[in-house]
């Protein structure tokens, strides 16, 4: 009797688990139309666009624009001719914008926390508020504020005309940072070049244009984007100095450790998660910069601030060269992910070895 009612409950159990699977697909079912609808379907109609020669009139589904394969890709690497060199130019440019922004608007940031979490500050909410606000404030307006700070008759430019100084040409010269100190210390050309370093480079860009730093445009750009950003990320850090227990502290005070042992020993390896949540943050956000571009340089000057994802636009929206213009943003999101797997990557080792660091100490104990 015992096994024959437990043979026949065996039936009733897979109904059960069958119903509830099918219950829950039924509640997931809007989500997935949804996401299919206005995520996976625009993405997979982009890739076919990027694999043709559509210049925006009719449909490209009709089987009437041109299949060209991967030419829109290949032309951006191989290809000697404008769009690779635009392309290359951008990525040049971009490079520049991620090395620079994401260390420091990630130093910044965690600066600020440490500031606003101190004990002995008084007015936190007011410091807090005060910290944060550029981040929520519109990028267009701010962009806008800043192309009249920095213009060459702005407020920058007549202070620095107050003190004696000559103030550069903000968003007008398309000389690097580095080759304006080197020309200021007499070392180079301040009109051209070292010859050495102008032959072929990389890419179709000569040694010159890759070493020669960022435009002071550029370098504007990124002094506002570390400053909108950098409220954002504070937000993060200061909510992970106040998860760090007080009794770590305490301890290390009775160890006889000073503030910056504290930091380095006991505050800052805490923090690890949260730094490469940050630093991961960053790297997808400098590589998507756009609205800052289109407002206060569109690329200029001598397409200095161009980055891919503005390049991505303009040649599909001005160009009119849509399949190339989606190809760029495909290549812009393959860089995007590899970066992301390169941080999981780096998180799950950090795991694993965090993993066997508590197994080690529990075997120790």
């Amino acid at each position: 009797m015992e096994i024959t009612s437990r043979s026949a409950r065996r039936p009733l159990g897979r109904r059960s688990a069958t119903r509830e699977n099918l219950a829950g697909w039924l509640f997931l079912a809007p989500v997935v139309a949804v996401l299919g609808l206005f995520l996976l379907l625009p993405i997979v109609m982009a890739l076919w666009v990027s694999l043709t020669s559509w210049n925006g009139q009719g449909s490209p589904f009709t089987g009437k624009v041109p299949f060209v394969g991967l030419d829109n890709y290949t032309r951006l690497f191989t290809r000697d001719d404008l769009a690779r060199q635009d392309f290359m130019t951008s990525i040049r440019n971009n490079m520049y914008y991620v090395v620079i922004v994401v260390p420091v608007q990630t130093v910044l940031a965690l600066g600020l926390a440490l500031i606003v979490n101190s004990r002995m500050l008084k007015g936190k909410s007011f410091f807090r508020s005060a910290f944060f606000f550029p981040s929520v404030t519109s990028s267009v307006a701010i962009s806008v504020v800043f192309l009249f700070i920095f213009a060459n008759s702005g407020a920058v430019t007549s202070l620095l005309g107050f003190f004696g100084i000559k103030g550069p040409e903000w968003f007008s010269d398309p000389r690097g940072v580095l080759h304006l100190l080197l020309s200021g210390l007499g070392l180079v050309d301040a009109d051209a070049p070292p010859a050495a370093l102008t032959g072929g480079g990389p890419f179709g860009l000569s040694w010159w244009e890759w070493l020669a730093g960022p435009s002071v445009a550029m370098c504007t750009i990124i002094i506002l984007v570390v400053w909108t950003t950098s409220g954002t990320f504070m937000l993060m850090f200061l909510a992970a100095l106040q998860d760090i227990p007080v009794t770590l502290e305490e301890a290390s005070l009775l160890d006889g450790a000073n503030r910056w042992q504290r930091f380095r020993y006991v505050t800052l390896p805490m923090l690890k998660p949260t730094v490469f949540l940050v630093l991961t943050l960053g790297l997808i956000a400098t590589w998507q910069v756009f609205d800052q571009v289109y407002v206060m340089s569109q690329g200029n000057p001598s397409k200095t601030t161009l980055t891919p994802a503005f390049l991505s636009y303009q040649t599909a929206f001005r160009s009119f060269d849509y399949g190339s213009g989606t190809a760029i943003s495909f290549v812009l999101f393959l860089i995007i992910v590899v970066l992301t797997l390169v941080q999981r990557w780096v998180m799950r080792e950090r795991s694993a070895d965090a993993g066997g660091g508590r197994g080690t100490r529990q075997r120790r104990s």
